[in-house]
């Protein structure tokens, strides 16, 4: 599959994501029986990943407006270097072998005397208690789904736009917070002050309106120019 490709849904469905099954990757459709694939949290590089390896099979996806009005570029890979820059490195590590072993020697004495002074309990996360509400510019947003980002760890807010998480977390666990017609929004989890519990106020609004429905893939090319030209007849 090309690095390059346009993404869209000539059929949206009518069902609402909140209502699915939770799953790793997104939710499960009750009424089609099918997984609807959460891609308006992936990077391009992940999305086109996704497609590479499930190219045969039909997909069906959640995607923000923007995702489907705009062709998606995978990051190139990085050449590899010259195979003289590598043999001029390999020839620099050999003069510099000795030193560096001397000096590996000296610092792991170092580490080895602080870390018996470090406190075993002071290098651990500790977890916390996470709350919240999470409004949009009309006011506090009811039934908004938030999950713990790579688990199907999750809740959704009340009548009131509160939630409460039913897990304590900690320090850079990534929550995110969906609600259909709404921009999919992503928070890294912060304890500065090291409390017990930590209360969110999560703002989203409707800049991009979610698709859901199967994806039609399609690849873009780009022309290449003739290396050769047509000898003019005499």
């Amino acid at each position: 599959m090309k690095n390059k490709i346009t993404l869209d849904i000539e059929k949206p469905c009518s069902k609402k994501f909140s209502d699915f099954t939770k799953t790793e990757l997104g939710g499960l459709c009750d009424s089609c029986h099918k997984q609807v694939i959460d891609f308006t949290g992936m990077t391009s590089q992940e999305i086109i990943h996704y497609f590479k390896n499930n190219s045969k099979k039909k997909t069906c996806g959640q995607f923000s407006k923007h995702q489907l009005s705009t062709t998606i570029t995978a990051e190139p890979t990085p050449k590899k270097p010259y195979l003289f820059k590598t043999l001029g490195l390999m020839l620099l590590s050999l003069f510099s072998i000795n030193h560096v072993d001397a000096q590996q020697a000296k610092a792991a004495k170092e580490v080895t005397s602080i870390q018996i002074k470090t406190d075993k309990t002071s290098t651990q996360k500790r977890k916390f208690s996470v709350k919240g509400t999470v409004s949009d510019d009309s006011g506090p947003l009811p039934g908004v789904s938030v999950h713990l980002e790579g688990t199907v760890l999750g809740t959704e807010t009340d009548f009131d736009g509160h939630f409460s998480f039913p897990e304590k977390l900690k320090e850079g666990d990534v929550l995110i917070f969906s609600f259909v017609g709404m921009e999919t929004k992503k928070v890294i989890i912060k304890n500065e002050k090291s409390a017990s519990t930590i209360e969110m106020k999560i703002n989203i609004d409707m800049a991009n309106c979610n698709l859901i429905g199967e994806v039609s893939v399609k690849k873009v090319f780009s022309s290449k120019k003739k290396l050769w030209k047509k000898t003019p007849k005499k």
